[in-house]
Order: C-alpha cells, then structure tokens, then sequence
C-alpha cells in the first residue's frame, strides 16, 4: 500500500507537472495544479484500492491517473485566443 501510494504520488506530480510545463497560460497558480495532480492522484490510487482490494497495483496505478487527470482537466480556463465574438441581436 505505501509504494501504491508513493507510485501514485509521482505519478499525479509528473502528470501536474506535464500539464503545466504545456498549458501555463491556461492554469490557475503552479502549487494549486501541482497540489491537485498529486491529491487526485492519491484519492484515486485509495478509490480504487478499497473497489479491488490489494491485488492489483497496476490498476491502482491507472485509477490514480484518471482521477488525477479528471481534476486537472476542471482547472483548466477557456483559452482566450478562441473565444468567438457574439453577434449583435
């Protein structure tokens, strides 16, 4: 359990870290998208071993990925070089 959790961790804070290093004008502050990367990554590695008990660490791992994605995904900002003009009525 502690190395799912330690696997988890680096993998919530390399996926934070991809995301900032690509999307920095799209993010919030870098400690808000790093802290969430590695919390998402932590409450889905803990989902998903309390749904398939201890014997999957590989599909711990991957649980750990969705979620943390899915919550980085919701600190994302609409980019503002796509924003369309609204016609007059």
């Amino acid at each position: 359990m502690i190395l799912e959790a330690l696997g988890s961790a680096l993998l919530g804070l390399a996926l934070a870290w991809a995301t900032v290093h690509r999307l920095a004008h799209r993010l919030p502050s870098r400690a808000l998208v790093l802290g969430t990367g590695v919390g998402g990554a932590l409450i889905g590695a803990f989902i998903t071993h309390m749904a398939l008990g201890s014997g999957g660490a590989a599909m711990t791992l991957l649980g750990a990925l969705a979620v943390s994605t899915a919550l980085l995904s919701l600190l994302l900002r609409p980019d503002p070089r796509l924003r369309r003009r609204q016609a007059p009525a």
